[in-house]
């Protein structure tokens, strides 16, 4: 079955953007492309190292501007019309809230390998082990 809707989770990293190139590619639907903001207090930000402050958060905010704004011309380029949202949050969690409020029916996201003991994590990412095992929709990874 194909899908109506297509999140594709994007943080401007190379494999983010291939997995946006095969949902372009692969799915002709409504295409979302999703950048998280991680707090600045957030377990995965350098909130632990620096002091967080309204500076932090504004550059954090226009680094996910333009990283939607690449994401939409990329859709440009191949006649698509890219949708796009920004939300802050822990990624993971994020994912699986838009997925959850905005009838998504397919992911397609990077996955980034670690130096997990896990080997799950490893082969996929801590993001994306959280979203295929606890996504309600079939979720791609690209690798």
């Amino acid at each position: 079955m194909n899908p109506s809707h297509v999140l594709v989770p994007f943080d401007g990293s190379p494999l983010a953007d291939e997995a946006l190139s095969q949902a372009l590619e692969l799915f002709d639907c409504r295409v979302t492309v999703l950048n998280v903001v991680t707090p600045i207090d957030g377990g995965m930000s350098e909130g632990g190292i620096l002091d967080p402050g309204d500076e932090r958060r504004e550059s954090a905010r226009d680094r996910a501007d333009r990283l939607v704004e690449q994401a939409r011309t990329e859709g440009t380029d191949v006649d698509r019309q890219i949708e796009t949202a920004v939300e802050t949050d822990d990624p993971a969690d994020a994912i699986l809230a838009y997925v959850a409020d905005h009838d998504v029916d397919h992911v397609v996201m990077g996955g980034h390998g670690g130096q997990r003991r896990d080997t799950t994590r490893r082969l996929l990412g801590t993001v994306a082990t959280s979203v295929v095992g606890d996504a309600p929709v079939t979720v791609t990874v690209v690798r």
